[in-house]
């Protein structure tokens, strides 16, 4: 039987909810469109944001408590809609689906990293697709720092995943001088990482709390792993299957063991 190849989706609020108030149904089923059509060749495991964006299209929290407790609140209410939303539309496509929840501190504890290797397999392997988020209601680091960029690297390393794919809402990583000419040039492979960190002009989205600094960070986390990460324009229909096709612009920073061989051949 071929093996197939393990891919890490990372979806944030930004791309569910393609830039508006409210989440996009219609992304969620572009995503599982194209997942359905790769599931012969791929698996998959998503990293996804949202929960406060769902809970912010019915609920208002009146609290005098700081800002980052209603949010936790606000992902406590919002998490169980938007694993509802993923199944349903799932279901649709003949997609099994499961929730999981993570924090950081997951990763600093042996046996808590053996027990989601275990799990996720048991499930992967029996045809259902994590997706998994940061447990907003006991840890702050997604709602006040990286719209689980870096949660999405650190579970693809863990998972020995072949890919990792950040959806963002550009062509991927645009140049510099690119962006201050108004004429944004994607950066289509990297082969210094050091030369792209120079080249990051850092901006927050309107829902997500990352910026393309904190997709970086992630990429180094997968590169230092030996996981290849693509950041693609999620906003854009068919994403996934338009990148593997090489239709669309986007950007493709190899593993170190590539960025060593690259080196070599040099």
């Amino acid at each position: 039987m071929l093996k197939k190849k393990r891919i890490l989706l990372k979806v944030g609020s930004n791309t569910l909810t393609k830039e508006t108030d409210n989440i996009s149904r219609g992304k969620i089923e572009d995503i599982a469109n194209q997942i359905a059509k790769l599931k012969d060749t791929c698996e998959f495991i998503i990293v996804s944001s949202g929960a406060i964006a769902v809970a912010k299209q019915f609920v208002k929290l009146e609290s005098k408590q700081s800002a980052i407790f209603v949010k936790q609140a606000l992902a406590s209410i919002g998490q169980p809609h938007l694993i509802r939303i993923y199944q349903e539309i799932f279901r649709e496509y003949g997609l099994l689906s499961s929730q999981c929840l993570l924090s950081y501190s997951d990763f600093e504890k042996q046996q808590s990293k053996t027990n989601i290797v275990n799990t996720i397999n048991v499930l992967v392997n029996n045809n259902y697709i994590p997706i998994i988020n940061e447990n907003d209601t006991v840890a702050t680091d997604e709602i006040q720092f990286g719209d689980n960029d870096k949660l999405a690297a650190l579970t693809a390393t863990l998972l020995k995943v072949d890919l990792l794919i950040i959806a963002t809402n550009t062509n991927g990583i645009y140049t510099k001088a690119s962006i201050k000419n108004n004429a944004p040039k994607t950066i289509e492979e990297v082969l210094n990482f050091e030369d792209l960190k120079n080249e990051v002009v850092n901006s927050k989205s309107s829902h997500g709390s990352g910026g393309m600094a904190s997709k970086i960070e992630a990429a180094e986390i997968s590169k230092n792993a030996h996981i290849e990460t693509w950041i693609v324009n999620g906003l854009e229909d068919n994403f996934i299957t338009n990148a593997f096709e090489n239709k669309v612009p986007f950007t493709k920073i190899k593993s170190t063991a590539e960025f060593i061989s690259a080196a070599n051949k040099q």
